[in-house]
């Protein structure tokens, strides 16, 4: 009986120029997908509720945590600060949410939810919650924890993808002395 070798890795045509293979690539389907159910998701709740995802979104985390600054709603769900705090202006002139200032910092400002931004909170999580259910529908329960537990560890291994784009850039494309290079933190 032959005996049978490990396959080779593929080789690559120096000819031809290099492309993704978008079958496989992992950060296209994440951002399909998360494209998509933003789109249908703020279709729904601009028709049905008159706000949009970012206003859901930031909907969301104060309906969790009680009050947030700008910058934390920035940090957790990745909006750009300005985008928040837009958000914010126009949450408040509909009467959504309140600010008061931070009791460890006085100088921070702190959103909370009005009862009126409450009650839109829950009229609208039934949607999402469904759009949810519908969405894990062709996963078995064993199936929903285990991807959840691997985007939780993607989500954790964020900053490393940061860190070896940078080392990458870096090596392969060093900056002329006293030029500055993109950075998150800038975002």
């Amino acid at each position: 009986m032959p005996t049978r070798r490990a396959p080779s890795p593929p080789q690559f045509d120096e000819s031809k120029p290099k492309v993704v293979d978008l079958d496989r690539y992992v950060p296209a389907y994440l951002t399909w997908i998360a494209n998509k159910l933003s789109k249908g998701a703020s279709q729904y709740y601009l028709s049905s509720f008159g706000v949009g995802i970012e206003t859901w979104r930031c909907l969301v985390l104060l309906a969790v945590e009680g009050s947030v600054s700008a910058q934390h709603v920035s940090k957790v769900v990745g909006m750009d600060k300005a985008s928040v705090s837009r958000c914010f202006k126009s949450m408040q002139a509909q009467g959504l949410i309140a600010f008061e200032l931070d009791d460890a910092d006085g100088r921070l400002r702190m959103a909370k939810l009005t009862k009126k931004g409450r009650d839109l909170h829950d009229s609208i999580i039934g949607v999402a919650l469904e759009r949810e259910r519908a969405f894990l529908s062709v996963l078995t329960p064993k199936e929903r924890d285990t991807l959840i537990n691997l985007l939780k560890r993607l989500h954790e291994n964020l900053p490393e993808v940061d860190s070896a784009t940078e080392r990458y850039v870096s090596s392969h494309f060093p900056r002329p002395a006293g030029a500055r290079r993109f950075s998150s933190d800038a975002e």
